[in-house]
């Protein structure tokens, strides 16, 4: 088959969060199954290099004509040891990319029409005509509005299915009506039926009306937002739309996390040879200006955000630390969070640290280095921290919820296949009992945590198995379509 990969973010080139990881290795993980997949994505200022110049064209935009640049590049890659390159497409606009960041300017309305509008005008002008477009996220909901609306009676794109997945039903894309003319298109697709939303133009809701069919990132998360609890007011949509909703989890590079192999770590090790995961966390210790001791060491790396839990753990931080534990935190977001970590560390010197920022190097020392990996999310769409943890023998706690439910099994509920400690009630209290079942077996049972280490990093949520989900998931798109 062939497959456009539309993204607003990729890795390496671009990164607020999981999509940009996703759409850095799902592509891979589907070539190597012998697919032709292309990315696409906008040229942000922060994307450097010598790109190869394809092609350039008009893009109409309202009343306005603003130029797109298209421009390509090819990443190389290493699959199972084998090297590879994966074809990139840059939409390219002085306008509207030439700016610092990605997202939370004046006109991202504009930006992402311009972007979706440039995804399908590109096609025929690269020769590239997918049977497949998967759209990831609100940014791109516009593509899948555009190919029933607008360029379905043009013989180039009238057989195109589209693919809509859902990374985070949190961030929607909600703007004026006025995006209806940015569109070019009529005021009927203004409706309560098709985008409009509260009296808001919804770009993640065009997605879920217009694309074949919808996926999100884990099967528990499938099934959560279409509850009014996580739904974010597009549950009902979601319910009417529920046959085609599918949830796949996402994977990993495993290569990029690869414990025996990792350049940011210490020490490297495996299964083999746990014993040097110890020097890791001396290592993160001392870089963190804590103790070097043997006391349990709980780790956590996150978008500081309300959706992350974090309220739990300045709830009863003091009830933490008051145990013979360390924890370390990396993460920057909101300034509220700053505040109140920063006051914890202050508080807790020997055994917090906090640092607030983006640090790649630092985070991969805190998943060898840590002992236990916290994430006591409020909702979680799949999660990526748990699955890296486990690679690394990091045992993950968290709250059972979408992607965290799916793929950490509660240790003290399934001594033969847990793989970490899990709480289902969003509280303060449950989130402090899983910690103490997590130090108390750490504490009194050291062959028994080793076991638990070597499960862990047995477990095998690499790409393979979800890339081949998504193969079928292609197949059934387009099945969709033509029916």
């Amino acid at each position: 088959m062939k497959v456009l990969f539309v993204s607003a973010e990729m890795s390496p080139f671009a990164k607020t969060g999981g999509l940009a990881d996703v759409a850095g290795s799902l592509p891979k993980a589907v070539a190597e199954l012998g697919h032709d997949i292309r990315i696409v994505m906008p040229r942000y200022r922060m994307i450097k290099g010598d790109f190869k110049y394809v092609t350039d064209f008009p893009v109409r935009i309202d009343q306005s004509v603003e130029t797109c640049v298209i421009r390509q590049t090819e990443i190389p890659y290493a699959f199972k040891g084998r090297k590879k390159s994966l074809k990139v497409y840059f939409t390219d606009s002085y306008r509207y990319f030439d700016r610092d960041g990605i997202y939370g300017h004046f006109d991202d309305a504009e930006r992402f029409v311009f972007f979706s509008k440039a995804v399908l005008d590109m096609l025929p002008l690269i020769n590239f005509k997918p049977d497949v477009i998967h759209c990831n996220d609100w940014h791109t909901g516009p593509v899948c509005l555009l190919l029933k609306e607008k360029y379905h009676t043009n013989e180039f794109y009238k057989d195109i299915a589209a693919l809509f997945t859902i990374h985070n039903l949190e961030y929607q894309g909600h703007f004026s009506s006025y995006v209806v003319n940015l569109l070019n298109c009529g005021y009927d697709v203004f409706t309560p039926e098709k985008t409009e939303f509260y009296g808001m133009f919804n770009f993640m809701k065009a997605g879920l009306v217009y694309a074949d069919v919808i996926s999100t990132v884990s099967r528990v998360y499938a099934e959560e937002i279409k509850t009014p609890q996580y739904g974010e007011r597009l549950e009902g949509l979601l319910q009417r739309r529920s046959a085609d909703v599918f949830g796949i989890v996402n994977g990993i590079d495993y290569d990029q996390f690869n414990p025996l192999t990792d350049k940011n770590i210490a020490k490297n090790y495996g299964v083999d040879n746990l014993d040097d995961k110890k020097a890791n966390k001396t290592a993160l210790q001392k870089e963190m200006g804590l103790p070097c001791s043997d006391v349990p060491l709980i780790g956590l790396i996150s978008r500081l955000s309300g959706q992350k839990g974090l309220n739990l753990i300045i709830d009863r931080i003091d009830d933490m630390l008051s145990k013979d534990i360390q924890f370390v935190l990396l993460g920057t977001g909101d300034e509220y969070y700053h505040e109140h970590f920063r006051a914890i560390a202050s508080r807790y010197p020997g055994k917090i640290a906090v640092y607030l920022g983006f640090n790649a190097n630092l985070a991969q020392m805190i998943y060898a280095g840590s002992d236990m990996f916290l994430m006591p999310s409020r909702f979680e769409p799949c999660g990526l921290g748990q699955i890296i943890s486990l690679r690394y023998g990091t045992i993950p706690i968290v709250r059972a919820t979408g992607g965290l439910a799916e793929t950490i099994i509660d240790y003290d509920a399934d001594k033969e296949h847990g793989n970490g400690f899990s709480f289902v009630d969003f509280s303060s209290d449950a989130m402090l009992g899983a910690i103490d079942r997590a130090v108390s077996v750490y504490n009194s049972s050291p062959d028994e945590w080793k076991a638990l280490i070597r499960r862990a990093m047995e477990i095998d949520f690499s790409w393979d198995s979800s890339a081949k989900k998504y193969e079928e998931l292609y197949k059934h798109t387009v099945n969709k379509r033509k029916s």
